[in-house]
């Protein structure tokens, strides 16, 4: 298993920016994909970003162009990049882990884009 923290949520206004990052407990060297989901209130948690270990990434469509997921390898970190936040964009911010063996999830972190 593998401990998640997530953090660098805030409340932003439409057009900013702002950077989560994910820190992992051990190396994520060999975990299979880390990703970003979110889940706004009364919808479903849906994929935002993710990357493999071989650093192939993927994204939302809504967030084509928008966010960026890269990592540290060094820090054990993942992050996401957000610009051109929109008010749609609001929600809780999960940090995920995707390995053979386990399924690891953050606590969340609040994203709150004002209009």
């Amino acid at each position: 298993q593998v401990q998640l923290v997530e953090s660098g949520g805030g409340l932003v206004q439409a057009g900013g920016s702002l950077r989560l990052s994910c820190a992992a407990s051990r190396s994520i060297f060999s975990i299979k994909a880390m990703g970003w989901y979110r889940q706004a209130p009364g919808k479903q948690r849906e994929l935002v970003a993710a990357i493999t270990i071989f650093g192939n990434t993927n994204y939302a469509d809504s967030v084509k162009g928008r966010f960026t997921i890269s990592r540290d390898m060094g820090k054990n970190t993942v992050y996401l990049q957000m610009n051109s936040l929109k008010s749609e964009d609001t929600a809780v911010y999960y940090c995920n882990a995707d390995s053979p063996e386990y399924n690891s999830w953050g606590q969340g972190t609040q994203v709150t884009v004002s209009s």
